[in-house]
């Protein structure tokens, strides 16, 4: 099975990418093919309203310029997806929204491509807002008709320097619990996916 996390941090190696990789490190060791995707400080941006992907349906966006295709054939593949941002203003970094925003219409063009695809959202934060950055990720994939599992407390780790997540145990210790939660999800679902209800 395969998971793909995607960054929304533009800082590698920050807060976000160390919950993301607590994630990851379970699914590992369950045996899942991981991906860590960049795309926080990558100047993805949002939908333009084209309707392009309505008329070609050909699993791409009309903006050919950035990295959006690349990571959305990782996500139309994926059997799990980990979606992570850092709390900028009680909101979801920008390049994050622009990756939701394009992915849920591009999948939703192509035949609810999401349909059945298990995701999770994961913050980090310095104090407060998570709950938003979180509840804005979980819409994008209930809109696309997939499967959220629960974890051990919301997916969010505090730490506002670089690093300093990696101090708060009860945020990692709700990472490692979510990738055993995708884990046991996924093998779950994987032989009934093809009766999903999409």
């Amino acid at each position: 099975m395969y998971a793909v996390a995607v960054n929304g941090s533009a800082r590698k190696g920050g807060n976000t990418e160390i919950l993301l990789n607590e994630v990851l490190s379970e699914l590992k060791k369950a045996g899942w093919e991981t991906d860590l995707f960049q795309v926080g400080g990558t100047g993805i941006r949002g939908c333009i309203a084209c309707g392009a992907c309505l008329e070609k349906k050909d699993m791409e966006c009309a903006i050919k310029n950035d990295v959006f295709n690349e990571v959305f054939a990782k996500m139309a593949k994926a059997d799990a997806m980990v979606l992570g941002s850092p709390t900028y203003f009680a909101a979801v970094a920008a390049d994050m929204k622009a990756l939701l925003e394009r992915s849920g219409y591009v999948a939703r063009a192509n035949g609810n491509a999401f349909t059945g695809k298990i995701g999770a959202a994961v913050v980090a934060l310095r104090r407060g807002g998570a709950i938003n950055v979180f509840d804005t990720i979980n819409h994008m994939y209930q809109m696309s008709r997939m499967i959220i599992p629960g974890s051990t407390y919301w997916n969010m780790g505090f730490g506002r320097d670089k690093g300093e997540v990696a101090a708060d145990e009860e945020g990692l210790i709700n990472m490692r619990h979510l990738g055993r939660a995708i884990d046991w999800l996924g093998k779950a679902i994987k032989p009934h996916i093809a009766r999903y209800p999409g």
